[in-house]
Parts: structure tokens; sequence; C-alpha cells
């Protein structure tokens, strides 16, 4: 009788972990996507997992991030559990999301927690070329960002910026020394994907980028 009281109390105390543990997960996640920090945290201080996958499989981090839940993503990044450099099935991480928002403050912060600016395939700095964000294109070099990275299929982050980014992104791109005769697995230049995108502004600046970095013959 009384190793069945024990096994009763031991299931008892079993029983309410679990029903503490699913509560906390739905707990978890509506606080992400209400962007509630103080409940995110007191969850984490009670031992939640801050790296748990939402229903449809995003991190915690990832999923504040993409849904626009800024306090909540400062928050579990600030966590020191938290896995910064999860992968979405795209392959994206959250330092790209946040380049590719221009949050910069989250993006100097996931710095901070060595987020990996040089990731292989696409890049941050690819994604903040592609919106166009000068600060933290700016930011990302200055963190050894791989100016020229290629994509998986050798798209730089200037040709991204030729045909998605701003102007000025290009501009900026070009002085700070990309290289403007790259191309990809399909052979076009950033000049070709600046005119398919019908951006006359960003194609001449890289034509002109071109011209003068041609050695010039004797008169």
């Amino acid at each position: 009788m009384k190793h069945y009281l024990k096994f009763v109390v031991y299931l008892l105390a079993l029983i309410g972990f679990s029903f503490a543990r699913a509560g906390s997960y739905e707990d978890f996640f509506v606080a992400v996507k209400r962007d509630d920090p103080q409940t995110i945290t007191g969850l984490l201080l009670r031992g939640f997992d801050p790296n748990a996958l939402d229903p449809s499989g995003r991190h915690g981090l990832f999923a504040a991030l993409q849904d626009g839940s800024l306090k909540a993503a400062e928050a579990l990044i600030y966590w020191p559990r938290t896995n910064v450099e999860w992968r979405s099935p795209k392959d994206e991480s959250p330092l790209m999301l946040a380049a590719f928002r221009g949050h910069i403050d989250l993006v100097r912060k996931l710095i901070a927690r060595d987020a990996d600016v040089n990731k292989p395939g696409w890049t941050p700095l690819h994604y903040a070329a592609t919106s166009g964000h000068i600060d933290v294109i700016k930011l990302l070099l200055r963190e050894h960002a791989y100016i020229n990275a290629e994509s998986p299929n050798k798209t730089t982050p200037l040709m991204m910026a030729a045909e998605y980014g701003s102007t000025a992104a290009v501009k900026l791109l070009l002085e700070e020394g990309a290289d403007p005769f790259m191309r990809n697995e399909l052979g076009l230049s950033a000049v070709d994907f600046a005119m398919r995108a019908n951006r006359k502004d960003a194609a001449d600046l890289i034509s002109g980028a071109i011209r003068n970095s041609q050695p010039r013959g004797k008169w």
C-alpha cells in the first residue's frame, strides 16, 4: 500500500508537470505574438526552453522577428541559452531577418551574441542589400561581412541591391569595394540585374564603376 501511494504521488506530480509544460508552451508563444517580454522572461526563469519551436516549426526568436515582436525578440536575444544561430528550412537566420527588416539595434545585439555575419550561402549582407538598409549594410561591413559573398547560385549583395534595393545601397557597396564584374551562375552581372528591373539609375552607377576601373590608354 505504501509503495502504491508513492507511485500515485509520483504519477500525479508527473501529470502536473506535463500540464505545466503544456501551459508554458502556449503561454510562451502567445507572449511572443503579443510582444510581451515580461511574460517571456518569467517563463524562461522558470526553466522554459527558449529554443522550443512553435506549431509551424518556427524558433521563438525567429517567430518574434518575423511577426514584428521586437521587444520579445530583444528579450530572447538577451537570454544566454537562446540559440541565435537557429536556421529556418530556407536556411535563414535571425540575423538575416533582422538585417532585411532594418532592425539595426537587434542586428547589433545579435552580432554581440556571435551571430554569424558570414554564414555560408545567402548572408545577412545579401538581405540588407535587398531591402536597401544603409545603416545595416554599414554595420555589417564594419563587422567584416564579405562584400562579394556569393549565394548558392553565385548572386552577390551588389546584384541584389541593383534589382531590389535602393540606389544609395548600390552606391555604398560600390564605394566599399563591391566587384561590379562578377556574374552569377546564369551569367548575369549586377548591371543585368538592374536592367531587368528597369533600374537605370542603378545600372548607370554600376556601369560608371566598371568604366572607371578599366585601364586607361595613353593619349
